[in-house]
């Protein structure tokens, strides 16, 4: 008996805790109600979005090259007679290089020269046969053909030893040399490296939304990985077409290097400078949330939160320009931004905006 009165007295007391759990929950849904039942607003930063000046400049990377860079080469195959350049010292174009052995090339063109000079002969002999009528027409003209055979091939017997003979194609500086006097070299063996430094290229590419603004002629400058020294180039050629992959526009410019500071193959850091624009929207960069292919920012709007996907332009190291989704006018959102949804209702602490020396 006992244990039935108290099984039915832990059954009451379970049904009184249930009720009062429900009242206590029924008050707080009523305060809640009589209070609109709105979330509390989110503290955030903000400032109102003004059109400035701003001189854009695109910032790239670019690479360095000589003016003129080839491997020579020998273009007959022999012996290395004489080596007449030293090891990174400057030639001048037309310097002899090096000098092939080339006596029998020589002792070939005696023996063409003496067949030339023996089928001269046959022609001289012939043409004063023809004109007396003692040959026919058809002979001279086997000796006269066989005279403009001779004759070729001892232009290419001279041609042949001209080639033993490697002279600079251009002024420039040459490189380490991967053979000795002695070597038998042929048309595939390397001799040296020659550059030309005393003019630069620097290679780069610009996104296609630049392409229109930037032309032939147009300055820009520079600096190197080993150095902050700034360099001037001017830009003298430009690709036809924008790469399809890269969607990009490659340029090339050219630098002096005449005191020789610069080094081909570095990477250059490119400033280019694009055209004033009076009315640039620049937003600090920590306004900007990454979001699949693109970049989305919150403004207030009636005192909430209201998401925008914008697209941008150049940067600074403090703000980056809007080039599309906003106005003049409109609250930029700048910190407390991640907990933030569209809608949600806010407390603007608002800031100056962005002055022009902070660009």
């Amino acid at each position: 008996m006992k244990l039935r009165y108290i099984f039915f007295g832990l059954i009451g007391i379970g049904l009184l805790a249930l009720i009062g759990y429900r009242i206590l929950g029924n008050s707080s849904t009523t305060a809640q109600n009589n209070a609109g039942g709105a979330p509390p607003a989110v503290k955030v930063s903000g400032m109102v979005l003004q059109p400035q000046a701003f001189a854009e400049n695109l910032s790239l990377s670019g690479t360095i090259e000589a003016n003129e860079q080839i491997e020579i080469r020998s273009e007959i195959s022999g012996i290395i007679e004489n080596i007449n350049f030293t090891e990174g010292s400057r030639v001048t174009k037309g310097q002899v290089l090096f000098r092939v052995n080339d006596q029998e090339l020589r002792a070939q063109l005696a023996k063409v020269q003496t067949n030339q000079n023996l089928t001269a002969e046959n022609e001289r002999r012939a043409k004063l046969l023809l004109e007396k009528e003692a040959i026919s027409r058809e002979e001279y003209d086997m000796a006269e053909a066989d005279l403009a055979s001779a004759r070729a091939e001892s232009q290419l017997m001279q041609a042949q030893l001209g080639k033993a003979t490697v002279r600079a194609p251009f002024s420039g500086i040459i490189g380490l040399r991967y053979v000795s006097q002695g070597t038998y070299v042929t048309p595939a063996t390397p001799i040296a490296n020659l550059v030309n430094t005393d003019q630069l290229k620097i290679t780069f590419a610009i996104p296609e939304k630049y392409s229109s603004q930037i032309g032939i002629d147009d300055e820009l400058t520079f600096t190197t990985s080993n150095s902050a020294e700034e360099h001037t180039a001017k830009i003298y050629a430009i690709e036809p077409g924008v790469d399809i992959s890269t969607r990009s526009l490659r340029m090339r410019a050219i630098a002096d290097n005449k005191e020789g500071k610069l080094i081909p193959g570095t990477f250059a850091n490119v400033f280019l400078p694009l055209a004033v624009v009076n009315d640039a929207l620049m937003v600090p960069s920590e306004a900007f949330i990454p979001i699949q292919n693109g970049k989305k920012i919150f403004i207030a709007e009636n005192g909430r939160a209201k998401e925008v996907v914008v697209e941008t332009g150049a940067r600074t190291e403090s703000a980056i320009r809007v080039t599309s989704g906003l106005k003049p006018g409109d609250t930029i959102l700048t910190s407390g931004i991640m907990v933030l949804r569209d809608g949600s209702p806010l407390n603007i602490d608002l800031r100056q905006p962005i002055a022009k020396s902070q660009l």
